[in-house]
């Protein structure tokens, strides 16, 4: 197996470009955002590892530096990537003969590689299953790097860092408007706007999140049909 990783690196490299630069981005501010908590590179290099979750990750360092409350950081760990669910009932067949790499794919599944995944085919030359896991590495690769580096610099940085937190929301902004814009299928992004309306009417602004995300969750649960069926018409 590892004399073939080589080619399907290659093979798999060019689709992973627009991820690895968006990753980096993102992962340089993350690194910049822990510097400024008191947390140095290796922290950061050792929970991008091992947690490996971009949005999470970025409510971890509020989590972090507040105080200990375990049942309130799992509840919104679970309702934050509980998205995942979808994803791995999704993957069952695509995953069902990668072997021992199995379940460094199932940890290291993220949007952005689900995407990919979905989306593209190896070339002949390139086994299936080590593709996937080429994309899966550098992905996690590009984020724990871009992380790392962050962490590296925040010594240097001498701009105001306040409001850097801001680039995870303003990332999924920019989601929501991309969502918008197809025209064709509004369903996940009304879901979205209503459910986080309510909750925040309800619930107000310091505890509307992880209602707003169970709610999100619900919804799509109940009318995936639908949504799918729009979004082929």
């Amino acid at each position: 197996m590892l004399k073939k990783l080589p080619a399907a690196f290659k093979a798999a490299f060019p689709h992973t470009i627009p991820v690895m630069t968006g990753f980096l981005f993102l992962g340089i501010a993350y690194g910049v955002l822990m510097g400024s908590k008191g947390y140095d590179w290796p922290w950061i290099l050792l929970i991008s590892s091992a947690v490996y979750a971009g949005s999470l990750q970025f409510v971890g360092i509020s989590l972090l530096s507040s105080a200990f409350n375990p049942l309130y950081a799992f509840m919104i760990a679970l309702v934050i990537n509980a998205r995942h669910l979808f994803y791995g009932f999704s993957m069952l067949e695509k995953y069902s003969n990668t072997g021992k790499i199995k379940p460094y794919l199932i940890f290291g599944m993220c949007d952005e590689t689900f995407s990919l995944l979905h989306s593209i085919e190896p070339p002949p030359h390139v086994e299936k299953r080590l593709f996937m896991l080429a994309i899966t590495m550098m992905h996690q690769i590009y984020w724990v790097l871009g992380g790392v580096v962050g962490g590296v610099i925040k010594p240097l940085v001498v701009f105001d860092t306040r409001g850097l937190d801001f680039v995870m929301t303003a990332f999924f902004v920019a989601i929501f408007i991309d969502q918008w814009r197809l025209k064709r299928n509004r369903s996940p992004a009304l879901i979205g706007l209503a459910a986080a309306t309510v909750s925040l009417f309800i619930f107000g602004a310091e505890g509307f999140i992880i209602p707003a995300m169970a709610l999100i969750i619900i919804c799509l649960a109940m009318f995936q049909k639908k949504i799918a069926k729009g979004a082929d018409n």
